[in-house]
C-alpha cells in the first residue's frame, strides 16, 4: 500500500514541477534556471511542513516521498548547474549552487517552523 501512495503522490508532483518550471521559466529570459529554483524551494517548504506536522505514515509516503520527492529536483539542478559552468557562465554556476542550497536548507527550516506555530 505504501508503494502505490508513493506511486500517486509522485504521479502528481512530477507533472506539477513540470508546470511550475516551464511558467515560471518562460517569464524569464536572463539564461539563469529560476523554475528549477523555484520547484526545489517551495517543495523544501512544503517537506519541512510536512515533516513537522502529525502526519501518519501513508501521508507521510504519499506527500513526502511521492509528490515532494518528483516536484523538487536535484538532478536538473546539478544539470543546469553544470550547463552554465559549461556555456562560460561560471559565475552564476556557483550562484546558482551555493544559492539553491542554501534556500533550499533555509526553506525546509521555514516549513519547520511555520508548521510548530501552527500546531
Amino acid at each position: 500500500m505504501t508503494l502505490v501512495l508513493v506511486l500517486l503522490g509522485a504521479a502528481l508532483g512530477a507533472p506539477a514541477r513540470y508546470l511550475v518550471d516551464r511558467a515560471i521559466q518562460a517569464r524569464h529570459t536572463s539564461g539563469f534556471p529560476w523554475g528549477t529554483f523555484a520547484v526545489n524551494v517551495s517543495g523544501s517548504f512544503l517537506l519541512g511542513l510536512i515533516a513537522a506536522s502529525a502526519v501518519s505514515g501513508s501521508h507521510l509516503a504519499f506527500l513526502g516521498t511521492g509528490f515532494c520527492g518528483a516536484f523538487t529536483t536535484y538532478s536538473t539542478f546539478a544539470y543546469e548547474t553544470l550547463l552554465l559552468a559549461r556555456n562560460g557562465s561560471r559565475s552564476r554556476a556557483t550562484l546558482n549552487a551555493l544559492v539553491s542550497v542554501t534556500a533550499g536548507v533555509a526553506a525546509v527550516y521555514l516549513g519547520l517552523l511555520v508548521a510548530s506555530v501552527l500546531q
